[in-house]
């Protein structure tokens, strides 16, 4: 998932979908038949607007300046019984994880978390009945048709939460872009100043006898991030979608280790409560500059969680750490 502005995870639209085609009010007339019975056909129905979920798709930005979307409008019914064309349906492909809103009420109409799933979030107008329907022994030849259904045009919104087994949460420069980029082919930006990561980066992590998991890189929370500070209140949501969350602290923060998890904790817990019902475990980074006298005094004030001493340049304890998250994603 590349950085800046390709990757966009919000996006409101405005969705018309197709009129129904009118019914045919035609009565039946040949060289034989002067005066026929009714034979109008069914008008068309108006073309969906289907939200479809894809694997290869990790953004909106496809739909950022498609602020308008407008499906065809199905066909009228003709003679003979004949159907009216339906409206050819507007498929809007999105990355899993999708969550479609209405932009009036703010209600959530549905999710998308499996590739090739599909949706509709504007129906189509049905068509209108030909009168060969409204033919009874009273009214023998009616000369009248329904005339089809008029489409929907409503604003939605479109809000993409990324869909991961592993979240990585942590102050900025804790470390997760560098074990993003040593446990999997991801290359998020690396640097030594807050913030390098500005959009979270995905990464698939391979695992003993031919497994796999996903890992999030997402953007470093700052204190008070939950009230709108930093860039973490916009990024946040992402975390939802974790099965598990790696915290990230690093052993030359300026705090203690388990106050430092407190904070990150907290802040997610003021964001969303539901998130400490998820799997916690930590990481203490950058350790290949301690000594084990030092983890041990260290590991007295951990906080009661699966903790792990790690280095991602120079590659210690990452399979371990990998052993500890499997557990954690099963369960």
């Amino acid at each position: 998932m590349s950085q800046g502005s390709n990757f966009v995870d919000y996006v409101k639209i405005c969705c018309r979908s197709g009129k129904g085609g009118a019914g045919s009010a035609h009565l039946h007339r040949d060289i034989l038949t002067s005066m026929g019975g009714p034979d109008g056909g069914d008008g068309g129905r108006g073309g969906h607007i289907i939200v479809k979920g894809s694997i290869h798709i990790w953004t909106l930005l496809h739909l950022k300046y498609r602020k308008h979307i407008i499906a065809e409008d199905g066909g009228a019914g003709g003679s003979s019984h004949k159907f009216g064309k339906q409206g050819i349906d507007e498929i809007l492909e999105v990355p899993l994880g999708t969550i479609a809103k209405d932009a009036e009420t703010g209600e959530v109409l549905f999710e998308i978390t499996k590739d090739g799933e599909t949706k509709i979030l504007t129906a189509g107008g049905r068509g209108g009945l030909g009168n060969a329907h409204f033919k009874n022994s009273v009214q023998q030849t009616p000369r009248f048709a329904q005339p089809g259904e008029q489409g929907k045009e409503v604003w939605n919104i479109l809000e993409l939460k990324v869909l991961a087994d592993v979240g990585l949460v942590g102050f900025p420069n804790a470390g997760k872009s560098t074990l993003l980029s040593v446990v999997s082919a991801a290359k998020p930006e690396i640097a030594d100043y807050p913030f390098t990561t500005i959009v979270p980066n995905l990464g698939i992590v391979s695992y003993r006898g031919g497994k796999s998991f996903v890992m999030a890189d997402i953007p470093g929370i700052i204190e008070g991030a939950s009230k709108g500070k930093g860039l973490g209140y916009r990024f946040l949501r992402h975390i939802e979608r974790n099965s598990v969350l790696l915290f990230m602290v690093p052993a030359d923060t300026s705090r203690s280790i388990k106050e430092e998890y407190e904070i990150l904790k907290r802040e997610l817990e003021t964001y969303n409560p539901e998130l400490m019902q998820k799997p916690h475990v930590l990481a203490i980074t950058k350790s290949d500059m301690l000594d084990e006298e030092l983890m041990d005094e260290m590991k007295q004030d951990l906080p009661n969680i699966p903790s792990i001493f790690i280095s991602s340049v120079a590659e210690k304890n990452i399979l371990e750490l990998k052993d500890m998250l499997w557990k954690a994603i099963e369960g």
